[in-house]
């Protein structure tokens, strides 16, 4: 066995976790969604920021970090050892994370680094969704740079040693990394870094696992009691996914455990990009495409187009309409941390700085600013209120009402004119608001008749415009909606 490096423990992370989001996280006794230990309810507001430690310098780090608290996030992703070649490719300050490669052999300088970032996220009022590494640094025959060098005892060593080091931080482990776990051998090396976690911290902190594309975390590990929520990515491959196919076998599962899109798909990520790449060669894409800085001047290229800030919109409200305990937004630019002249893993439409600004990631917090006023841990899927048959794709209408009959909540992906099935919300008359998923501020509010059938128009129609309903209670004393906080 390799000499292993024991690492000292940063207690001074406690007091920062308590301040943060009321100290760390828990399930919640429904089994629905997250807690504070003070029993306040959470609502994670996730962003994708994989190569975080890898390639942000300090100020750049509590930049970045300051931005997103600014802007409603409280939850960061990011990656100890990162995908983009993170065990050779040293840190901004010269770092790379093991001697030799060796995960029984930590280098204590590039862990320092990643200390002053979980604190500088503390600070701010934000929760550490860390992956201990990169999928492609365990076996699998998906590839990646790698290299694979975890086995199972080196794989307990190394969850030891961030549990010890981490235990009073607001971190929260998310294993895998974008990779299937299909095979014996390769679970058990994720239980064996999840068993080491574990020992490290003495279970004060949550884990599950982040899988590959189109994948839940229960396809692989849907009895492990060490996996305390669900994760599932919906992925870049197509718009308008349907998440019911994850949240409906989720939501069945026994016992009961929260469950969130943790990588949907990305603003300004082109679809299906692996289409376009070619990861083979020095190029990825032919001449012309990207230019002298790295960044994409020929969009035609990637013929399906992008995502933008309307479809993460769209899997935004369809999955919390669905029961997600939460959402993690992502940025092609961001979770890269690209710059100008590095060579990109996806091309980009621009730097990491100027992704920060863009809508999609502007709008998130309306999304939060919503769920906290009309409480989604009250909410369950309630597909009868939309009259008549319910279409697929962006003519499909997404509702849920409040299981005490407080609310209801409808999303329209596509603006039209819908007919609803009246009386899933108590009274003889309703009060129904037309909610701006853009801008977060009410259009229009009536009082209407609570029976029958009823036809609603949104304040503006069309392809690509969405609405929220939100239907409420004559007489409830819930927040006012346009009450964003702004």
């Amino acid at each position: 066995m390799s000499k292993w490096i024991q690492a000292k423990r940063w207690v001074g992370f406690g007091a920062l976790a308590a301040a943060c989001s009321g100290g760390p996280l828990q399930v919640a006794p429904d089994g629905r969604t997250f807690v504070t230990s003070e029993g306040e309810t959470f609502f994670w507001l996730g962003d994708t920021a994989w190569e975080l430690f890898h390639r942000l310098d300090r100020e750049e780090a509590a930049h970045y970090l300051g931005r997103r608290a600014e802007q409603g996030f409280n939850v960061i992703q990011a990656v100890l050892l990162a995908e983009s070649d993170g065990l050779r490719s040293p840190n901004r300050y010269g770092a790379v994370p093991f001697h030799d490669m060796d995960p029984r052999r930590p280098n204590e300088a590039y862990f320092e680094h990643v200390d002053f970032i979980v604190q500088e996220a503390a600070q701010r009022g934000l929760h550490v969704a860390m992956l201990p590494t990169w999928g492609d640094k365990v076996p699998s025959d998906r590839g990646g740079t790698g290299p694979v060098v975890f086995d199972v005892e080196n794989a307990a060593d190394y969850g030891r040693f961030l549990g010890r080091r981490y235990r009073d931080a607001p971190v929260i482990w998310m294993l895998g990394g974008d990779r299937p776990a299909d095979s014996d051998a390769v679970r058990e090396i994720w239980r064996a870094m999840a068993r080491g976690l574990r020992e490290g911290n003495g279970g004060a902190q949550l884990l599950t696992y982040h899988p590959a594309g189109e994948e839940t975390s229960a396809e692989w590990f849907p009895d492990d009691t060490w996996l305390d929520f669900h994760v599932y990515q919906s992925g870049h491959a197509k718009r308008f996914h349907p998440v019911e196919r994850y949240t409906e076998l989720l939501a069945r599962l026994k016992p009961r455990k929260p469950y969130l899109d943790a990588e949907p798909p990305y603003e300004d990520i082109p679809l299906r990009f692996w289409d376009y790449l070619d990861w083979s060669g020095p190029k990825l894409v032919p001449s012309g495409v990207l230019d002298e800085r790295g960044f994409i001047v020929r969009p035609g290229h990637f013929t399906l187009g992008f995502f933008d800030d309307y479809d993460v919109r769209v899997h935004a409200y369809w999955n919390l309409l669905e029961g997600g305990a939460g959402f993690t937004y992502g940025h092609n630019a961001v979770w890269q941390m690209h710059r100008a002249g590095q060579r990109a893993a996806i091309p980009c439409l621009q730097d990491w700085r100027e992704a920060l600004e863009r809508p999609g990631a502007l709008q998130m917090r309306h999304v939060r600013s919503l769920f906290e006023r009309r409480s989604f841990i009250r909410l369950q899927p309630e597909r009868s209120i939309v009259a008549g048959e319910n279409a697929d794709g962006p003519r499909r209408v997404r509702a849920a009402i409040d299981r005490e009959g407080e609310f209801a909540v409808v999303y329209l992906a596509e603006a039209r004119t819908v007919e609803l099935a009246m009386g899933k919300v108590r009274g003889a008359k309703v009060r129904a608001t037309w909610f701006d998923p853009r801008t977060g501020e009410v259009a229009r509010v009536e009082e209407v008749a609570n029976s029958g059938t009823r036809a609603f128009t949104p304040p503006s129609v069309g392809e690509r415009v969405d609405w929220v309903l939100v239907i409420d209670a004559i007489d409830n004393e819930l927040p006012a909606l346009s009450a964003t906080g702004e």
